[in-house]
């Protein structure tokens, strides 16, 4: 019999046998395994075969050694691999995250219960936070604090703490953000005594606990601008709990903040406020909060499950993440 014969690799479907013009896919237990893969394992798609032997893993090992008879956890792949990609799909790692995200949603009732955008809408209308519509160039999001647009009388420093949590639970759905993370921009001016008031020992160490180990999202970059002395001090009570890692991601810009700013940042995605020439803050927090108050029942359904066990959206009802809003690069 005449005719050629070769056999061609796909991560994604296995291998597929060629003879005499003809294909046959093959994607059993024959696909490739995680081990022979050598490119960037956070470019796959979730089903890929290399992604789901993951997966698997880190579901086995999550329903031997986690298991709560409290907890009626989400095993999907949806909700299981934003910790395989936060932590580079190293299965202990990511287990370690998964464990500590469940100990932060269970054991912080006065921030994860009440994750409802009315508990904090007067903060939003204030237009102290918002979410740039366009992502920096390495893909990640960029979010930004106006500390001076808080008001301590009004809000305490755990209601404002719930305002990251909810933009955090939001973005953690959009793949590209489980894949390149997200960069914040921390604007100090009117920081206060006050404000340092707010900011307790048990506090400070749920932040840091959320920056380093215990939510699925990468942070690649922390930058303050409008920073003061004042507040320069009282960042050095916080510092040593911060990991190596994202100490070197922290950039202190003082005032004369535009020039530095965009040498991390493209100046058509930043508002002219911050030396760019994106949408302005008020139109960038305007849209943040209108994103968010479109989410409030994926939010509620958050409120209601403390330890992460949240039901698995409806594919055929739940919106795409990635193309909901303003917010769908």
């Amino acid at each position: 019999m005449e005719g050629s014969f070769s056999i061609l690799l796909d991560v994604n479907r296995g291998p597929t046998f060629v003879c005499g013009g003809h294909e046959i896919s093959y994607s059993s237990d024959m696909s490739v395994k995680e081990s022979d893969y050598e490119g960037d394992l956070n470019s796959l798609p979730d089903d890929s075969n290399v992604v789901q032997r993951y997966l698997l893993q880190l579901r086995q090992r999550a329903q031997k050694d986690i298991i709560d008879p409290r907890d009626r956890l989400d095993w999907s792949d949806s909700f299981l691999i934003r910790f395989l990609r936060a932590r580079d799909f190293d299965v202990e790692l990511s287990l370690k995250l998964l464990i500590n995200y469940q100990r932060l949603r269970r054991e912080c009732p006065e921030i994860n219960a009440n994750l409802h955008p009315s508990s904090v809408l007067g903060l939003f209308q204030n237009n102290y936070h918002g979410v740039l519509r366009d992502r920096d160039l390495s893909g990640s999001r960029v979010l930004i604090y106006r500390i001076g647009q808080w008001n301590p009388k009004d809000f305490t420093a755990y209601e404002v703490f719930r305002v990251s949590l909810i933009t955090s639970e939001l973005i953690v759905q959009e793949t590209e953000t489980q894949r390149n993370g997200l960069k914040a921009i921390f604007d100090m001016q009117g920081w206060c005594f006050t404000h340092a008031l707010q900011i307790n020992p048990s506090l400070a160490k749920l932040i840091v606990s959320v920056l380093t180990d215990s939510f699925p999202l990468k942070v690649r970059g922390i930058h303050l601008i409008n920073e003061s002395t004042f507040f320069r001090h009282f960042f050095t009570m916080i510092r040593p709990f911060l990991t190596d890692k994202i100490k070197q991601r922290i950039h202190m810009h003082g005032r004369n903040f535009k020039e530095a700013l965009s040498g991390y940042f493209s100046k058509d995605i930043l508002p002219h406020e911050y030396g760019g020439s994106g949408p302005s803050m008020e139109e960038v927090c305007r849209e943040w909060t209108s994103h968010i108050l479109q989410s409030e029942e994926r939010l509620t359904q958050l409120s209601n499950c403390p330890a992460g066990d949240e039901v698995t959206p409806d594919p055929e009802t739940e919106p795409d993440p990635d193309s909901q809003s303003a917010y769908s690069s």
